[in-house]
């Protein structure tokens, strides 16, 4: 399958001079989806930052769809909630108007919506159960359901890309649970890669193809279920 990520030997040290990442090599393929798990603090969020272009490595280089990753073009191509994602906040923005920015990618930033933006927005929130309350104010909806609301963002934009950054902190585990089967579903029905970032895998550790497990640099990147035992809480990993 063609490569839409690639890292080759990279690593990042911040201003502080905090190392976060080291000689880190990794591939994304196209319509894979894949978990980046390890514990906070261990890099996970640097690597997706950098593989989408929003860092520039402090060595080695990153490439999206072939292209220098900070200077990618094509950003419509991705989608990315980032961690705790907060659009909307406390303004009382219905589900489906924070869906539809989701759009601003693809057209115009001023002006009515045309037709087809609006269908894309409206199968958005269908496919994330959200039709029922896409009138009413996202603040007033579960932590659950404004994630769902904030895949559908994503979605909105017809993103080939699709990075979750600790989707499902602070919801319960049933939600968790429920959300992961969400994006199995939608990995399935819409092909789009989807790389699922978390402190820890054991929602989507069934309907992963692969792990990619990060402190520092990449300790295990493989099948779920090839893991080590003891290596299943990754805080038990050791570099």
């Amino acid at each position: 399958m063609p490569l839409v990520a690639e890292l080759r030997d990279v690593s990042f040290v911040y201003r502080q001079g905090l190392v976060a990442l080291e000689h880190v090599n990794l591939e994304l393929r196209e319509g894979e989806f894949v978990a980046v798990a390890g514990p906070n603090g261990g890099g996970k969020t640097t690597l997706v930052r950098i593989l989408l272009g929003l860092l520039r490595p402090t060595s080695g280089r990153a490439l999206l769809y072939g292209e220098a990753a900070h200077r990618f073009s094509r950003r419509a191509l991705l989608g990315y909630l980032a961690q705790r994602s907060e659009i909307g906040g406390d303004a009382p923005a219905t589900v489906r108007e924070v869906v539809a920015t989701g759009r601003l990618g693809r057209g115009r930033l001023l002006g009515p919506m045309r037709p087809g933006d609006r269908e894309l927005v409206d199968e958005a929130i269908g496919r994330v159960g959200l039709a029922q309350v896409a009138e009413r104010p996202l603040r007033g909806l579960s932590g659950g359901m404004q994630q769902r609301a904030y895949i559908a963002k994503a979605l909105a934009g017809e993103p080939s890309l699709l990075v979750l950054d600790e989707p499902t902190t602070g919801v319960d585990a049933e939600s968790q649970e429920s959300f992961a089967a969400l994006l199995t579903r939608l990995h399935s029905e819409l092909g789009v890669t989807i790389v699922y970032v978390s402190h820890e895998f054991g929602a989507v550790e069934q309907f992963v193809e692969r792990l990619v497990l990060v402190r520092r640099t990449i300790v295990f990147d493989g099948a779920p279920g090839d893991l080590p035992g003891l290596w299943h809480d990754p805080s038990h990993v050791h570099v």
